[in-house]
């Protein structure tokens, strides 16, 4: 384990912590006046190896050949310039830090975004060391600037990696379809779904990360996900940005405690290790992986048929509940991928120069308002 302190005086930052993946949904804007929960589990940090944050230069600015060596192969609204390797961290896992009132604001709605720099301070020495973020459509969390704090070992022990056979033990899966609150209100009032439930944030996320891959092995023919979830989830996509025709790309779930996929599987979308990062590697090389957050590939493996509602109000002491919950209602809107989340997916894949795919790209506006994003 780590604790993270000062750069400038050695002050203690942190609870001793534990490092995990960066999650997908990291730096996602989900809807307008949504509150979104907290990013990072109690006890764990992530490292952003990619610069984020302020100050960000327009990609007017920028040569495509540096763009290129950042691992950028199409453009962008404009890049950042921030320093490389943030760590994220559960607000409640903060310590010694204090809030810098001049630096509040930075285009702030219902909360804090961060978006004019670091926005709390060492409490015992006063350097901006970490941007509180808890604005609307935001996830909560603390960024820790990267050349403001130092990681020095904890005489805690650390979190065991966790085998594949142990997370599938664990059956920690993430629901594709889960409550919502806006800023202000009670539950989903005003949103766009269903009042109480829509799509989950975080399957929006994931699910533009694996369609950037699934475009880019697709070599520009018409891809066949599974039928149900899977394909609820991709398909139709798939069959708008794509040409129809023979020669389809088939793609197959694969992964821990799932048959080997048969010979004519393409592309098979695979979980990857929450703790590590590592995408589970399919005993086929040639088919292409595609990513997937463990929870996300869990319930599209191993789907459960019927998500509990959690009962509403209380009861009085003494009496107990003798019935179950009824089966969550699902979303009224079709399912859509977060754009961001695959446009910065798109242009990281070398494949996005290819004609067709940066195609697809530029005409991302006019997919979003057909309702694929």
């Amino acid at each position: 384990m780590f604790v993270f302190v000062c750069a400038g005086c050695g002050a203690e930052l942190t609870a001793p912590l534990s490092q995990v993946v960066l999650p997908v949904h990291a730096h996602q804007k989900y809807g307008n006046g949504i509150q979104l929960p907290v990013l990072m589990e109690s006890g764990t940090f992530a490292v952003d190896s990619e610069p984020w944050g302020p100050p960000w230069r327009p990609w007017e600015e920028i040569h495509p050949d540096e763009a290129a060596a950042r691992g950028v192969y199409a453009p962008v609204y404009a890049l950042s310039d921030g320093a490389p390797g943030a760590i994220v961290i559960a607000p409640g896992d903060a310590r010694g830090t204090v809030l810098i009132p001049e630096n509040r604001g930075g285009g702030y709605c219902c909360g804090l975004d961060g978006a004019a720099g670091p926005n709390m301070a060492c409490l015992e020495c006063a350097l901006p060391v970490a941007s509180r973020i808890d604005d609307c459509s935001l996830w909560q969390a603390m960024w820790l600037a990267p050349n403001a704090v130092r990681r020095l070992p904890d005489d805690g022990a650390d979190a065991a990696t966790l085998s594949w056979a142990e997370l599938m033990a664990a059956g920690k899966g993430t629901p594709p379809f889960e409550p919502i609150t806006t800023w202000g209100s009670r539950m989903g009032a005003g949103h766009w779904s269903n009042h109480l439930w829509t799509w989950s944030p975080q399957w929006e996320a994931a699910a533009g990360r694996a369609l950037a891959h699934l475009l880019a092995a697709s070599e520009g023919r018409p891809v066949i996900v599974p039928d149900g979830l899977v394909g609820e989830v991709f398909q139709r996509a798939l069959d708008a940005m794509l040409p129809a025709g023979p020669q389809a790309r088939r793609a197959v779930l694969a992964g821990p405690g799932r048959s080997a996929p048969d010979g004519d599987a393409d592309i098979l979308p695979v979980p990857s290790h929450p703790q590590t990062g590592e995408v589970w590697a399919p005993a086929d090389p040639a088919a292409y992986p595609v990513p997937l957050p463990f929870g996300v590939w869990l319930w599209l493996a191993f789907p459960e048929p019927d998500l509990p509602a959690p009962a509403s109000g209380g009861l009085p002491d003494g009496v107990l509940r003798d019935d179950f919950d009824p089966p969550a209602p699902r979303p009224r809107h079709l399912f859509r991928a977060d754009p961001e989340t695959f446009r910065n997916t798109l242009v990281r894949l070398p494949t996005v120069r290819s004609p067709w795919l940066r195609e697809i790209l530029d005409n991302l506006t006019r997919h979003m308002r057909a309702g694929f994003f």
